[in-house]
């Protein structure tokens, strides 16, 4: 079992890479359930790893696809991913300016006075403020590291395909 377990990534590396996505969802719903509310930066970081558990799941129902060029698009969406989160770094680290203004969730539930309500007293969330860090690196700084290596990794089996 641990040595099937340890060699799945160079089994299917299509497979590895919807689970490695479906984690960073998790993972990220996860904070965001326990109180850290993520910014607009945060968010579009999550479409890219939407958009990769999804193309893994066709690419296993569909097995016509051609696998070099599922495993391209994938290491192209883990780049996309991985750009996304540099940016979110620099703008948290002061290296470059991010929004000018905040962003924050709101329920439009149809109901006027509890839109404004829900605009006024919703959280602002600010994309330059670290929520939550270890050993010094944001939750994007191990977003960035996570999709560049996933990056890498699709880019070498893609010769190998």
């Amino acid at each position: 079992m641990a040595k099937y377990m340890l060699s799945l990534p160079n089994r299917d590396p299509v497979l590895f890479a919807g689970l490695v996505a479906a984690a960073m969802l998790a993972g990220a719903f996860a904070f965001q359930y326990a109180g850290y509310a993520p910014c607009e930066m945060c968010w579009w970081q999550r479409y890219p790893y939407f958009a990769v558990v999804a193309l893994a799941l066709v690419a296993k129902a569909v097995r016509a696809l051609p696998t070099s060029l599922v495993i391209a698009a994938l290491a192209l969406l883990f780049a996309v991913d991985a750009s996304l989160a540099l940016f979110h770094v620099g703008v948290e680290q002061k290296w470059w300016e991010g929004f000018t203004s905040c962003t924050a969730a709101v329920d439009f539930s149809g109901d006027m006075d509890a839109t404004l309500d829900a605009i006024m007293n919703a959280p602002i969330v600010r994309c330059d403020e670290i929520a939550w860090s270890l050993f010094g690196i944001s939750m994007a700084g191990y977003n960035f590291i996570i999709a560049t290596a996933m990056t890498v990794f699709l880019a070498s089996n893609l010769r190998k395909a």
